[in-house]
């Protein structure tokens, strides 16, 4: 996978240097174009991972930005409006994410979304404690984390 993911990346420099355009949306588009030549060339072959991982990673950056979006408009309602919305509140999270890299890459999603911190997690790495800014209903946020964030998440690193 790391082989494929190089050498997608020297096509898309490859491609830059044809073009002689040095701008980041050629890049992007060198890049697909190479994902695309390596999806054919690689098309028989057993490992595949690559082609199935790499969409699911750039789904996951654009639901994060997504969220992130919506997270810094209701922040900046609150702070501009004359009252307050908060309804702050503690959740205890169940995890699915079991390796180190993951519960840490969940932790720092999850603390850079505004309104929402990470406050500890359990010894046997099963639960986390978030402190959530605007908790109207702790199991729909829980719901909404497990099929939002962590889903896609792991999806993108298994």
């Amino acid at each position: 996978m790391i082989k494929q993911f190089l050498m997608n990346l020297l096509l898309s420099f490859i491609w830059v240097a044809l073009t002689g355009s040095m701008y980041y949306t050629n890049f992007v588009f060198g890049f697909m174009l190479g994902f695309g030549i390596l999806w054919i060339m690689n098309r028989n072959e057993g490992d595949r991972s690559y082609f199935y991982k790499v969409p699911r990673i750039i789904s996951f950056v654009f639901y994060f930005i997504w969220q992130m979006i919506k997270a810094n408009f209701q922040v900046a309602y609150d702070v501009i409006t004359p009252r307050y919305f908060m309804r702050p509140g503690i959740v205890k999270f169940p995890l699915n994410a079991r390796t180190e890299t993951e519960i840490n890459l969940l932790s720092m999603m999850i603390s850079l979304t505004p309104g929402t911190l990470i406050l500890d997690i359990s010894e046997d790495r099963k639960t986390m404690y978030i402190h959530v800014m605007y908790l109207d209903n702790p199991e729909k946020f829980v719901r909404q984390m497990k099929t939002g964030l962590e889903r896609r998440l792991l999806e993108a690193l298994r």
